[in-house]
């Protein structure tokens, strides 16, 4: 008997039945704005339990996460490291001017060997540094620590002030040089606050200047190379089970050779844990995948210490060799597999051996004789390349189960929540008996209430589930309430997801690579996002344990996929032509041989169309999401044929069908992802969701026939003649989701429910007979959907409130669009 059939079984009732039993009859979506539920819960039925690592935060330095964020320090380029290897317009002397004369010099006068870079400084000259977003913030009466690296063979004073246009900020600090590389210190007492302050660095006579710094004596926990405080007390109040670090694509992208004059110093690594480690000044640099320079002043040190502080599991992520992010290509290099192999078991040494071991007694150096107690450690990062990066893992896994049995190997799925890489590694995954499997998808708001039941299926005997990344492609109240929906569904399979995580965690607002994210900052202020808030709801409120529950769902009404049709390129130029739809009774609707003009069709997107030699071709090689579309939102059921030629670019083609405006269509996307895969994509309110999923590319100068036959909501792709695919869109997409947990420490029911409708949800409650308390502590999450917090404005703020009235059986109404807890006390 399936586990679904054991569920009917057991609460043996349907939604009219529940209704009725309620006392309830079913009524409009929108009547009265209320919509009628039940939730029957049984406190004696033994449900899941929740291991108290549930739920967790990545931290990856992407939008300006680490420096310019999380890390205190407030000079940028500190190091005078920025290269074009980091990022096309950026220079040794990105983020400093000179008065005078300055040249940033690579040679044997240097620091260190691994910090190749310096600054010679010319007499009576100065640079001065501009910090991050609009300058160095400064509070009044607030205390700031400078240093720096210095030599001055003839002897120099350097005069080091705070300013901003407006005046000084502080009073200046001289500081006397002489002799060799040495470090040298002052410190500030702002005498007013300013978001706009630069850091001048003056020298009477010649000198050599490196690791220009200033931190705010106030940092998290006042730890030395700290933490700006604001940001990481909001991931502290999250209480996270454990932090997963450094990433993401700065792990599987890159050279995986070391920072070393044997490898010419490369400046495109993987991020390896060697690097980060040990004096800030001697730890290597790097470029950051997403566009920027990474100094790794926070580091794998600092990641633990962080994790430690907040009482959280540091979940590290290391290189398997094998690239993802569009990279896509294994290393074939044993020697060098070997030595990463090394490198993790040395890590592990680092985390928990003692402290006269060899990697121990760097840790103790450090600061941290203790061991840092690392129980999970991943291998890899959305490789797309499943059997290769498998290859590698299970080398891995072998090495680190030898010598450190005690320790989960976490393995991953690939970068999507299905397609040929998704079965290919779960399959691997599943026939080795890997202990954990990590997940990412980044889908729709509408995906997440269509799949609460994804892992409802799931083997409860095979490998467990590591949700690593999700999120629903927004920061608006929308998005949070459909992550809050399926996190109720994680929630109620918690013997199967023991892990899961939002992404990504920071971005910093003049820096962005990537939205959405949790928490939203500058230099001056930073704020909770609508999804912090249902994330911060859930980690306060988890539970041991999950209570079985059953409650009824929305009436769905569902008909055929209609909508227009329309034509798309993404960073790539492209020309259609012989575009034809056929309804089901073979009438023509459209027909394009573009031997004339294009004015049959609207340009929605980018990019630049004009008909060339009787074909509609998009030039423009670089713009994204160039649409066109043509006929009526009305159609359905109907057959599109288009002929579709690549001319140049980074991937292939985007034909879309039931297109009904800008923000809401699907679309078959012929060579995406940098031309490594397509899919069938739907666009919900401008968020896309993935339908269905396979490996495969386009060839530049080949014409293709594309065909979509759409029949209901059933929808058949063929290329070139040959079925490629197929797929029913009829999953409904419920608002009213719940689960309910019981909290050992306490004794509370916690009923969690989520509402992501206009309308109020009546919900008649059954506790089928557990005695508790008449009185509920509730916390509510409620605001129109298209609520986002920004800086100065919050409409998305948990409400505390006490409700009278509870028994056994009770009825509540859960506000339109909202996400409710219920603290329910057991007698």
């Amino acid at each position: 008997m399936s586990r679904t059939t054991r569920t009917r079984l057991r609460f043996g009732l349907g939604a009219s039945a529940f209704l009725l039993a309620a006392g309830l009859t079913p009524a409009p979506a929108h009547a009265d704005a209320t919509t009628d539920y039940s939730i029957a819960v049984d406190p004696g039925a033994k449900g899941a339990t929740i291991d108290d690592t549930m739920y967790g935060v990545f931290f990856e330095d992407i939008n300006r996460a680490a420096d310019g964020g999380l890390y205190a320090e407030l000079v940028q380029n500190r190091s005078f490291e920025y290269s074009t290897a980091d990022n096309g317009s950026y220079t040794p002397l990105t983020s400093w001017t000179v008065d005078g004369t300055a040249q940033v010099v690579n040679d044997g006068g240097r620091l260190n060997e691994r910090n190749r870079n310096y600054l010679s400084l010319g007499a009576g000259s100065s640079v001065t540094n501009a910090g991050y977003n609009t300058g160095i913030r400064v509070e009044q009466g607030k205390r700031y620590d400078f240093s720096v690296w210095a030599r001055a063979e003839g002897g120099t004073t350097l005069t080091v002030t705070l300013k901003d246009a407006a005046g000084t900020l502080a009073t200046a600090r001289q500081v006397a040089v002489k002799g060799g590389w040495a470090k040298y210190k002052a410190t500030f007492t702002a005498t007013r606050t300013s978001n706009r302050g630069r850091l001048a660095v003056a020298a009477t006579d010649a000198a050599a200047l490196d690791m220009v710094s200033l931190f705010p004596r106030d940092t998290y926990k006042n730890q030395p190379n700290g933490l700006r405080k604001d940001l990481a007390e909001k991931i502290a109040a999250l209480h996270p089970g454990f932090v997963r670090f450094p990433g993401g694509c700065l792990v599987n992208t890159g050279s995986m050779q070391d920072y070393s004059e044997a490898s010419g110093w490369q400046r495109k690594r993987s991020y390896q844990w060697k690097d980060t480690i040990g004096p800030v000044e001697e730890r290597a640099t790097n470029a950051n995948f997403w566009g920027y320079n990474q100094s790794y002043g926070i580091g794998y040190y600092e990641y633990f210490r962080f994790s430690e502080d907040i009482g959280a599991m540091p979940l590290p992520v290391v290189p398997a060799l094998v690239t993802g992010c569009g990279q896509n290509k294994a290393t074939d290099d044993d020697a060098l597999l070997k030595r990463h192999i090394q490198d993790t078991l040395d890590l592990i040494e680092f985390a928990n051996g003692p402290a006269t071991s060899k990697w121990g007694k760097v840790r103790a150096q450090m600061g941290h004789p203790k061991p840092f107690h690392l129980t999970h450690i991943e291998v890899g990062n959305e490789e797309n390349l499943p059997k290769e990066f498998f290859a590698r893992f299970q080398q891995f896994r072998a090495a680190i189960e030898a010598k450190y049995p005690d320790i989960t190997v976490i393995s991953n799925s690939g970068p999507d929540d299905s397609g040929t890489t998704f079965d290919t590694a779960w399959q691997l995954n599943r026939d080795a008996k890997v202990d954990m499997v990590d997940e990412h998808y980044y889908n729709n708001p509408q995906w997440f209430l269509q799949n609460n039941d994804r892992y409802d299926s799931y083997d409860r005997n095979g490998p467990k589930v590591f949700l690593g990344e999700y999120a629903s492609q927004g920061n608006a109240w929308k998005n949070a309430l459909s992550e809050a929906a399926f996190m109720t569904g994680l929630e109620r399979n918690a013997d199967v997801v023991k892990l899961a995580s939002y992404a990504p965690l920071l971005a910093n607002e003049d820096y962005v690579q990537w939205r959405p994210d949790l928490i939203w900052f500058n230099n001056r202020a930073s704020w909770n996002s609508t999804n912090y808030e249902v994330q911060k709801l859930f980690m306060n409120n988890v539970g041991e344990r999950v209570v079985p529950s059953k409650a009824t769902t929305t009436p769905n009404v569902s008909g055929p996929i209609t909508g227009a049709v329309g034509l798309s390129t993404w960073a790539t130029s492209a020309a259609y032509d012989d575009v034809k739809v056929t309804a089901a009774d073979g009438s023509t609707l459209l027909s394009d041989d573009f031997s004339g003009d294009a004015s049959r069709w609207t340009h929605t997107g980018g990019g630049s169309w004009s008909i060339q030699d009787g074909q509609y071709v998009q030039t423009d090689a670089a713009a994204e999401n160039t649409m066109v579309q043509a006929g009526d939102p009305s159609w359905h059921d109907y057959d599109l044929h288009v002929k579709a030629t690549k001319k140049s670019g980074k991937e292939g083609f985007l034909v879309a069908f039931g297109v009904k405006d800008t923000g809401n269509y699907y679309w078959w996307n012929l060579g995406g992802w940098n031309n490594t895969q397509s899919a069938v994509e739907q666009a919900v309110d401008g968020g896309k969701g993935t339908l269905i999923t396979k490996a495969g590319s386009i060839e530049t100068g080949r014409a293709y026939d594309i065909d979509i036959k759409v029949r209901g909501r059933q929808v058949t792709l063929y290329l070139d003649g040959k079925e490629w695919g197929s797929f029913t869109d009829n999953k409904p997409a419920e608002p009213f989701r719940q689960v309910v947990t019981e909290d050992a420490r306490t004794g509370d029911l916690i009923v969690k429910v989520v509402n992501a409708q206009d309308a109020a949800a009546r919900t008649a409650i059954d506790l089928c007979g557990a005695k508790v308390a008449d009185t509920a502590r509730v916390t509510t999450l409620a605001a129109d959907q298209g609520a986002v917090n920004t800086e100065t404005d919050t409409p998305v703020t948990p409400v505390t409130s006490t409700f009278s009235g509870v028994g056994a059986k009770f009825t509540y109404t859960f506000p339109a669009n909202s996400v409710t807890f219920l603290r329910i006390k057991q007698r």
